[in-house]
């Protein structure tokens, strides 16, 4: 947060290529790193510009792209906000911004239930006269323009929505239990852009997770009482640390990463769920989770694995302490709706292993391998739009169910 603000504030040897693979990551790495700026949450591009004199007061906002917003006028002070879904408000600094008359300051941060907030404090009374999110069809960066314009104290207060009465730092009330508000679901369709994970018959593993995270994201959609961030949107890379923090921004209360790897070795097929532990529950396991960890290291992403002090590992212990039981209800009731759609499962479907991209401790996190693209049978279900439709469907009841059951939990709690 920035600022004051009213809100929330298996191993093989290998010969070694790593001069071809540095010249090759020379020529891709402006474009990757550019594209994994994006994903599910807006982030500032650019200095803010702000200007003012007795007739108008003009903000403008360059973002990576366009978001959903609303606007407000509060009283008592005068305020005029702006409600973003989402932005990650890092590089910008208000401090450092003019004060011109109309404007008395300026804060930004968090206002709960997944929303980002700009709030303008007003040293008159004004009202908005524009709002407009432009957007480049050429980059898809995007640009917000806010223009208010003097008004009456009589119009100012006519159009100024209610105080809650709350007056804290966050000038918002908590967000609601599970199963009273919208379930924000982080989906993270697995590798793209220079990691194609697992590639079968001209068929990239990033690909085929991308349009299953976009049919999934539709599914969800289409039912009431869900919120969907997907961690990528195109065929570009995201670190393990990136995906983990899209995950925290969005203030997500699900976050299941999907796959569909190739095993090297053996044989294998069925949808199969992957929790987090230290220990792997067997070897197959604990090579998955180290060549998904690998991969990471193309991109330069950071591996979480070791990069806690003794004091952090102690907090994350306790936080993963309340959260293991809520996952573990998680991945027995997607389990159970896979099984009951007739859909195949691995012979060991619950499986446990060390994945960094499921290390957030504070939010129930699951690696779904929806299929093996090394099994004949799998790569064909997963070419097949039916088979998806209807995996789709079993994930979004046994998502369904989860909330209602977890939010039955809750009330009895409260009781």
């Amino acid at each position: 947060m920035t600022g004051k603000a009213e809100m929330t504030p298996i191993r093989r040897r290998r010969r070694p290529v790593w001069p071809a693979f540095l010249a090759v990551l020379a020529l891709v790495w402006p474009a990757a790193a550019l594209a994994q700026e994006r994903g599910g949450i807006a982030r500032i591009t650019g200095p803010a510009e702000v200007r003012g004199d007795a007739d108008a007061l003009v903000l403008e906002l360059p973002l990576t792209q366009p978001v959903p917003h609303r606007v407000h006028l509060r009283d008592a002070p005068m305020r005029a906000i702006v409600d973003f879904r989402r932005v990650d408000w890092t590089g910008l600094q208000p401090e450092s911004l003019p004060r011109p008359a109309p404007l008395a300051d300026l804060r930004v941060g968090r206002a709960g239930g997944g929303w980002s907030r700009m709030v303008l404090e007003l040293s008159r009374p004004m009202a908005f006269d524009t709002v407009a999110m432009q957007t480049d069809p050429d980059t898809g960066s995007a640009r917000l323009r806010l223009r208010l314009v003097p008004v009456s104290a009589e119009d100012f207060a006519s159009r100024a929505e209610p105080d809650t009465g709350q007056r804290t730092d966050q000038d918002a009330r908590p967000p609601a239990p599970l199963g009273q508000r919208p379930t924000v679901v982080v989906l993270d369709p697995g590798h793209g852009g220079v990691d194609p994970g697992a590639e079968r018959d001209g068929l990239r593993e990033a690909d085929l997770m991308l349009g299953f995270a976009r049919e999934l994201a539709e599914d969800l959609r289409r039912r009431d009482g869900f919120e969907v961030v997907l961690t990528r949107n195109d065929d570009h890379f995201v670190s393990l640390e990136a995906r983990i923090r899209v995950a925290r921004q969005a203030e997500a209360d699900v976050f299941l990463s999907l796959h569909a790897d190739a095993l090297p070795e053996g044989i294998a097929s069925g949808a199969t769920l992957y929790t987090l532990a230290e220990d792997a529950s067997d070897a197959a396991a604990a090579a998955l989770a180290e060549r998904h960890d690998r991969a990471d290291l193309l991109g330069g992403g950071v591996d979480l694995s070791g990069a806690d002090d003794a004091v952090a590992h102690v907090l994350m212990d306790i936080a993963r302490t309340e959260t293991s039981p809520v996952t573990d209800r998680l991945a027995e009731t997607l389990l159970q709706t896979i099984g009951d759609a007739g859909l195949t499962t691995h012979s060991r479907p619950r499986q446990e292993a060390a994945f960094s991209v499921l290390k957030a401790p504070d939010i129930p996190s699951i690696l779904l391998e929806i299929g093996f693209m090394s099994s004949p049978r799998d790569l064909a279900d997963l070419r097949d739009p039916d088979w998806r439709a209807r995996m789709t469907r079993a994930i979004g009841d046994g998502l369904r169910d989860w909330v209602a059951d977890e939010a039955q939990r809750a009330a009895l709690r409260r009781h």
